[in-house]
């Protein structure tokens, strides 16, 4: 049987015999000539092969190879992390390439003179450490974090013993901005606080598959709420100051401050009053706008409605403990005018009218009793009362005896204005996907939304008002605890606002926490120094919220006849 060979197989094999018995024709013909060219043919013919196969290999890496879709690029041998944005792309944290400087002291010539000059080009390294590496007999690192150009002026150097090892270092481009919600990774590529921390899996996930890690935070919104917080606790030599935005129907935080604040790149150098996330873990009696809470629940149970009376025409007397109000008005006052008027006594008998189980109940519900359920690792639990008596539940109806962080305030704020649904605040772009859970009846709801509407148009909120936004909200103003005593000289002034307050349960609406901490000039009512700050913080981020202006139509002139 006859088989059919391919000509080039018939080729190439005829080839390789010519060359296989080149060196033998060259010897048995006396033309060593020719067995000198066929070695260097061989040679060619193989260098030719390897080279052809290594490009071919580039191209395949260079051209063909899956690309990322974005993000953080890859270091060999370096822990990645994902780029940290805003919800619109906007960079909040990368890795860029820093160096280790090593040196090996026993490979220095001239250990002063390597002292004088690396301290002259890196003033900041420590020279106690620098001179006990020098001193030493084995190689050390001196200095991690050096950038490009700091390795490059000790290279430039030309010393013996000194080597770079190449770091994955975390940089926080916005510096001081957004500090705390941030956070900070260590140099292992570990997240230590913020953020940083609380998505550290997702994040290293992210950077693994070349991708982006988005916040929930409009960097747009966080720079005015900083801006307008910074400036009014400036100028009011305030000890702390805290801001916050959220949206009503998702839990997103779109922007979230703590005054002062510190610069992200240089965590180690900062206060411990800097380093204090207030928004998270700073504890405070908020004052009057825990009426907001007590006036919800007594609606939500039936024990109220708006056309309540309640007798503020004299101090209401618990035992012998005597409740006077600040704005005394000094008579009956219906429920809108408890609220408008910031009524102590008004809240005192709601609250002694709830009980000590339907007011711990509501309390409850609104978050105000447990740390803030939130990604965070920071957030604090409150601290609560230990008996529920009348005395201590009138104390609570106006935001004493019980001191919560602003976060829980604000997501309780939350829950009272968009139907009455408690969702968990996220920083998690999207929120949490949770459906949440009723806390008060969606009638209870718009009842407050029209009570904290009525206050900023003729109560103590006035100055939170921004044109066609109808901004609603309640005041607070809180003395501390000094060596035993509430002083009048500590304290804080706050206002918790919801924008728009009219409308139904599901439209667009968002949340405004401002709170000033100890301010030591100029007012510290909360109508006065934390009202304005709302109004103009919701003045200013309407735009970039998509928020659209309505205006109430001027009233109709009567006709006379």
């Amino acid at each position: 049987m006859t088989s059919t060979v391919s000509p080039w197989l018939r080729w190439a094999s005829e080839a390789v015999w010519f060359v296989e018995h080149a060196f033998e024709r060259a010897h048995a013909d006396a033309r060593p000539e020719e067995d000198t060219r066929v070695r260097i043919f061989v040679l060619q013919l193989v260098f030719s092969a390897v080279f052809i196969a290594l490009a071919i290999g580039a191209t395949h890496a260079a051209v063909l190879a899956p690309r990322h879709a974005g993000g953080s690029a890859a270091i060999a041998g370096a822990l990645q992390r994902a780029d940290l944005t805003d919800r619109n792309g906007a960079l909040l944290a990368t890795n860029i390439v820093h160096y280790g400087l090593y040196i090996d002291p026993t490979e220095v010539w001239d250990r002063d003179a390597a002292f004088t000059q690396l301290r002259r080009v890196l003033p900041e390294v420590s020279a106690k450490k620098l001179r006990k590496v020098l001193n030493g007999d084995r190689r050390l690192i001196v200095q991690p974090g050096l950038t490009p150009a700091e390795r490059q002026a000790v290279h430039a150097l030309a010393l013996g013993g000194i080597s770079f090892e190449p770091e994955d270092r975390r940089v926080y481009p916005l510096n001081t901005s957004a500090a705390h919600l941030i956070g900070v990774a260590d140099t292992g590529g570990q997240g230590v606080s913020g953020a940083e921390l609380a998505f550290n899996s997702d994040i290293r996930a992210a950077g693994q598959q070349g991708q982006d890690f988005a916040l929930s935070i409009d960097l747009r919104v966080q720079g005015v709420l900083e801006n307008e917080l910074g400036a009014v606790a400036s100028a009011a030599g305030a000890k702390g100051a805290v801001g916050v935005v959220a949206d009503a129907r998702t839990g997103e935080i779109l922007g979230m401050a703590s005054w002062p604040t510190y610069d992200a790149n240089r965590r180690g150098s900062a206060s411990d009053n800097q380093a204090l996330n207030r928004v998270t873990s700073g504890h405070y009696e908020m004052g009057s706008v825990f009426k907001t809470f007590t006036v919800a629940a007594a609606l939500d149970t039936g024990q109220a409605d708006m056309n309540t009376l309640l007798d503020a025409s004299e101090a209401y007397m618990i035992g012998k403990r005597r409740i006077r109000d600040f704005h005394a008005t000094n008579k009956i006052l219906s429920l809108e005018e408890v609220y408008l008027h910031s009524s102590n006594i008004g809240t005192s008998r709601l609250a002694v009218e709830l009980g000590s189980d339907g007011m711990r109940d509501y309390f409850q519900r609104l978050g105000l009793l447990d740390a803030a359920p939130f990604e965070l690792k920071e957030s604090a639990r409150p601290r609560t009362p230990r008996d529920w008596s009348d005395s201590t539940r009138a104390s609570l109806s106006f935001g004493y005896g019980i001191m919560i962080t602003p976060l829980q305030m604000t997501a309780a704020t939350v829950a009272l204005v968009n139907g009455g649904i408690y969702r968990p605040l996220s920083l998690r772009h999207g929120g949490t996907g949770e459906e949440g859970r009723r806390v008060v009846r969606p009638e209870t709801s718009a009842e407050m939304r029209q009570l904290m509407r009525a206050n900023v148009l003729r109560g103590s909120g006035g100055q939170a008002d921004a044109p066609g936004l109808r901004v609603g909200g309640k005041t607070g103003s809180a003395n501390k605890l000094v060596n035993g005593r509430y002083d009048a000289g500590h304290g804080v002034g706050s206002f918790a606002a919801v924008f728009p307050a009219d409308g139904p349960d599901d439209v667009q609406r968002y949340v405004v926490f401002v709170l000033i901490d100890e301010p030591s000039q100029g007012s510290r009512l909360g109508g006065a120094i934390a009202a304005p700050v709302v109004g103009r913080v919701a003045d200013r981020i309407a735009p970039f919220l998509g928020l659209a202006r309505r205006f109430d139509p001027p009233p109709v002139a009567a006709v006379v006849p």
